[in-house]
C-alpha cells in the first residue's frame, strides 16, 4: 500500500509563509504532501518574467505583494477565492518537469469535469488548464481557468496550481498580463456559471489527488472553515490575524471555540486528576537557592506565572524557565495562565540581568522564552537577540535555546533573532490543525510551521511542542508528527493539557502514560531526532537532554536552566 497523501487545508495564508513551509517539505521531507489554501492578494513571478511589459499596476496601490520565486512561468496572481495547491510529492526525475505539469493538469481537468465543466483541457504550447480548446465555433476562444508552475529537483516537486473559483478577476485582467499571455482571456468557475463553494472544490481535488499520487490513500486535516452555529468565516484564525469576525456568544467563549472546531464535551473543572498527573512538590535547598537568585535579579519565571507542574522537579535540579519581555502577553490563548494586561516597555537592562543569573549558576544550557509582544514593531525579537548576545558575552560556552512567538509571520523581525543564531530555536505549534482557532485564536498552523521552516533553513536546531487532551484524535496527532518530521524539526515535546482555571479551555480527556510512549515512538520513527513525551512534559522540560540527544552544540555539562 502507498504512503498516504497528507492533504492540509490551511485557510488563507500569506504567500511567503506558505513558500517557507513547502520549501522545507521539499528539502527535508520524504512523504507525500498536498497543501491547499488561499492567499491574500499577491503577484508572483519567475526569474524570466518581464515585469516592464506584464505588470500593469503598482502592487501596493491595489493591496498586493510582489514576490519573486524560483519556478517556471511569468507573472501570475493569487488571492481570495482562488484555490492554490502545492503538491510536494515524489516523482521519477527521469520523466522531467513537463510530465509532472501534465499530471497536475490532469488532476484539475478531472476535478472540473466533476464540477460541471467537461470542456476543460490543455492548449498546446501553454501550461495550465483551458476551457473550449478546439471549439468548432471560431468565435469561442480558449479561456484559462487554472495556472500551473512547478519545480522538480532530485525526484521531488514543489509549487503547483492556482484554480480560479470565485476570484476577483480584475487582478488578472487589468493589473497584469497573466503568465505573459496577452492575447488569451482568463476565467473562473463563477464566470462560467458554476455556483460552488471553496470547500466543495477542495473536497473533490483532495480525493482525486489521493487517487493520482497515493492510490487513494488520503490523510487529511483542515483548519477551521466556518463557525458551526452561524456560518461565519473563521479563516483569519488560520493565518494568524486574530479572531476575524467576532463570534459573539453569551456563554463560555473558550468552550464555544472548541465547539466550532467539533469538540462538544469536556471534563468538569472539579474532575479529579489521575495519579500520574500529580507531581510531587518538594521545596528543598536547590529550589530555595534558585528562587533567591531570581528574586535578587528581579526576573520572572514562567514556571510560577504559568503554573507549571514541574516547578519543584526542575528547580531542584537547577533548571528554571524565565520569561523575558515582561510578564504580560498581548494575546489571550485559551490554555494559558499568563497575564494579558497591557504590557510595559521592555526593561533595557534585562539582557544583562538574565546573563548574570546564568553566570552565577554556571549554566551549560539556557532557555529563553517570551510573552507575545504584538505591541512592538519587531515582536520583541531584537530584545531576545540581545539576551542571547549578553549570555554569550558573559558565558560563551552556554548553549542557548529560545522559545519564541510567531511575530505575526514578520520575516524581518524573525531575522533579527536568526542572525544571532541561538543553538536551539523553539516555537510551539501547540495543537493539531483543526483546533488552532479554538486553542490560540491569534496564531495559526501554517504560520507556526513557517517559523520552524525558516529556522531550519537558517541551519538551526529546531524544536516545537503541542498539548493533548483538547479534543484531537489519534490520527490528527500522528498527522501532525508527520508534518513536523518532513519539515525537518529536530525536537518535539508532547504533554497533557491541564486547565488553569474554569475560564480556560476544558479538558476533553486525560491521555494515559502508555499513549505518550507510543507517540514518542511514532514521531521518532518518522525521523524526528528526539520526542520528549509524558503527561507532565512542558516545552522546556528536559531541554538540555533533548538538545544533547540531537547533538546540538554543547559546552562541558555544568547545569541547565530555561528562561521564558
Amino acid at each position: 500500500m502507498s504512503d498516504p497523501l497528507r492533504v492540509r487545508w490551511l485557510g488563507r495564508v500569506p504567500y511567503r509563509e506558505a513558500l517557507a513551509v513547502q520549501a522545507a517539505l521539499f528539502e527535508h521531507g520524504t512523504g507525500q504532501h498536498l497543501l491547499l489554501l488561499e492567499h491574500p492578494h499577491v503577484f508572483t513571478h519567475g526569474a524570466r518574467s518581464d515585469l516592464s511589459l506584464n505588470l500593469r499596476c503598482d502592487p501596493a496601490a491595489v493591496g498586493a505583494e510582489l514576490v519573486a520565486v524560483k519556478r517556471g512561468g511569468d507573472i501570475t496572481y493569487h488571492g481570495p477565492g482562488q484555490l492554490v495547491g502545492y503538491p510536494i510529492v515524489n516523482v521519477d526525475n527521469r520523466l522531467g518537469a513537463s510530465a509532472h505539469v501534465c499530471n497536475v493538469e490532469g488532476l484539475i481537468i478531472d476535478a472540473l469535469a466533476e464540477l460541471g465543466l467537461p470542456n476543460a483541457g490543455r492548449l498546446e504550447g501553454f501550461a495550465g488548464v483551458w476551457l473550449d480548446v478546439g471549439h468548432p465555433d471560431p468565435a469561442v476562444v480558449p479561456r484559462k481557468i487554472c495556472a500551473i508552475g512547478v519545480r522538480l529537483s532530485r525526484g521531488r516537486t514543489m509549487h503547483g496550481f492556482a484554480l480560479n473559483v470565485t476570484t476577483d478577476m480584475t487582478y488578472l485582467r487589468e493589473h497584469i498580463v497573466p503568465c505573459g499571455i496577452g492575447d488569451k482571456p482568463v476565467t473562473s468557475l463563477a464566470d462560467e456559471g458554476i455556483d460552488v463553494t471553496m470547500r466543495e472544490v477542495v473536497d473533490i481535488v483532495a480525493r482525486l489527488a489521493g487517487e493520482r499520487w497515493a492510490d487513494g490513500a488520503v490523510e487529511r486535516q483542515d483548519v477551521a472553515w466556518k463557525h458551526a452555529a452561524d456560518g461565519r468565516d473563521l479563516s483569519a484564525f488560520s493565518r494568524g490575524e486574530g479572531p476575524g469576525e467576532q463570534v459573539k456568544l453569551v456563554s463560555d467563549r473558550a468552550a464555544a471555540r472548541l465547539e466550532a472546531a467539533g469538540v462538544t464535551s469536556g471534563l468538569s473543572i472539579e474532575t479529579r486528576k489521575p495519579e500520574w498527573l500529580r507531581p510531587k512538590v518538594e521545596l528543598g535547598a536547590g529550589v530555595t537557592s534558585l528562587r533567591k537568585t531570581i528574586r535578587e535579579l528581579g526576573l520572572v519565571t514562567v514556571c510560577e506565572d504559568a503554573g507549571c507542574p514541574n516547578l519543584s522537579d526542575c528547580w531542584a535540579e537547577g533548571t528554571a524557565t524565565f520569561m523575558v519581555l515582561g510578564e504580560r502577553c498581548t494575546r489571550a490563548c485559551g490554555f494559558c495562565l499568563v497575564d494579558t494586561s497591557k504590557p510595559l516597555a521592555p526593561a533595557a537592562d534585562e539582557p544583562d540581568r538574565v546573563a548574570e543569573a546564568i553566570e552565577r549558576m554556571a549554566l551549560d544550557h539556557a532557555v529563553l522564552t517570551m510573552v507575545a509582544r504584538d505591541d512592538l514593531a519587531d515582536g520583541g525579537m531584537a530584545h531576545v537577540a540581545a539576551c542571547v548576545e549578553a549570555i554569550r558575552e558573559r558565558r560563551p560556552g552556554t548553549r542557548v535555546e529560545t522559545l519564541i512567538s510567531d511575530v505575526k509571520g514578520d520575516d524581518a523581525a524573525l531575522d533579527l533573532l536568526l542572525q544571532e543564531r541561538p543553538d536551539v530555536l523553539n516555537h510551539n505549534v501547540e495543537t493539531v490543525a483543526r483546533l488552532q482557532r479554538a486553542v490560540r485564536p491569534s496564531a495559526g498552523y501554517a504560520r507556526s510551521l513557517s517559523v520552524l521552516a525558516r529556522a531550519k533553513r537558517a541551519g538551526l536546531t529546531t524544536k516545537t511542542g503541542f498539548m493533548v487532551g483538547l479534543g484531537e484524535t489519534d490520527d490528527e496527532i500522528e498527522g501532525c508528527l508527520a508534518d513536523l518530521a518532513d519539515l525537518g524539526v529536530d525536537i518535539v515535546t508532547i504533554g497533557q493539557y491541564l486547565r488553569p482555571t474554569s475560564h480556560h479551555l476544558p479538558i476533553v480527556r486525560y491521555a494515559e502514560p502508555a499513549e505518550f510512549v507510543r507517540w514518542k515512538a511514532i514521531g521518532e520513527a518518522f525521523g524526528i531526532g528526539h520526542v520528549e513525551a509524558s503527561p507532565l512534559t512542558r516545552s522546556s522540560y528536559h531541554a538540555k537532554s533533548a538538545a544533547d540527544a540531537v547533538d546540538a552544540p554543547v559546552a562541558v555539562p555544568v547545569g541547565s536552566v530555561s528562561f521564558t
